[in-house]
């Protein structure tokens, strides 16, 4: 990143994440800006990588009906391209990170059942250079800081 961001951006940054369909306008209210200052910091942030694109997070009641799990992956040397590759064809795993410790990568996954979630998992073990795997159901989220503006 060549610029630093300041308390502005990440006052702007927790507002889209609260809501990213929120107006210039009223984005300009809360931080006390001009909307078109506002619009070049949005332009400035998306054009430099700060903020990736805008989604959609499903709230409780499509969350509720759904089986969510992490699934921790350990993949043969040099086996990982083709492991993700793989993983990014299946559209229920909706994250992969690669993380330190026994695992290379942390999958969170969301099924629309507990048997599609038993035929995802036979089908990530099954991908040729997955060695280990193990899986976490949610059943509760207890903490969720993703639509917390105070922070």
């Amino acid at each position: 990143m060549s610029f630093k961001l300041d308390a502005t951006d990440w006052q702007l940054i927790r507002l889209l994440q609260a809501n990213a369909r929120e107006s210039t306008a009223t984005l300009a209210r809360h931080l006390n800006l001009a909307r078109t200052t506002v619009v070049s910091r949005l332009a400035r942030l998306e054009r430099e990588g700060v903020i990736a694109g805008y989604g959609v997070r499903l709230g409780a009641a499509v969350e509720s009906g759904s089986v969510r799990a992490y699934c921790s992956i350990s993949v043969l040397p040099k086996s990982a391209a083709q492991v993700i590759k793989a993983l990014a064809a299946m559209p229920e795993v909706e994250e992969v990170s690669a993380v330190s410790g026994a695992f290379d990568y942390l999958a969170f996954i969301c099924c629309e059942s507990h048997a599609q979630l038993d035929i995802l998992l036979d089908r990530i073990g099954a991908i040729d250079g997955v060695k280990q795997t193990q899986t976490s159901i949610i059943l509760t989220r207890k903490i969720d800081r993703r639509n917390d503006v105070s922070r």
